[in-house]
């Protein structure tokens, strides 16, 4: 095989660019389908599509992994949301009152000889 010019060259590589641009805009779409059809399975009609765009916005600029960890910290953990916790519970306050003596326990007219 004979040896290019460099004029050659260029223009096999320059025509190699074109078709690789191509590919990668064609692979970009696929991939862009396949991520609105998952869209597609959740309910974002309760967001705007201006809170929808800025979501996905912002979390294309920090990235995923950082979003991620940023939302998982705003989200209630099961532990605070779980129906049989009481308020008091979460602060201890049944655990650390004292016990009432017997004398407090009792009202002024429960008590013996009154």
């Amino acid at each position: 095989m004979p040896k290019l010019s460099d004029r050659e060259r260029l223009a096999k590589i320059e025509a190699d660019q074109r078709n690789l641009a191509l590919e990668a805009e064609s692979v970009r779409r696929s991939v862009r389908a396949s991520y609105g059809a998952i869209v597609a399975d959740f309910a974002i009609e309760n967001l705007t599509e201006r809170e929808f765009r800025d979501v996905l916005g912002l979390t294309l600029r920090i990235g995923g992994a950082e979003t991620i960890a940023a939302l998982k910290a705003l989200a209630p953990s099961p532990a605070k949301t779980s129906p049989e916790r009481r308020p008091s519970d979460e602060h201890g306050g049944a655990a650390r009152r004292r016990p009432a003596s017997p004398s407090e326990a009792a009202s002024a007219g429960d008590r013996p000889g009154q």
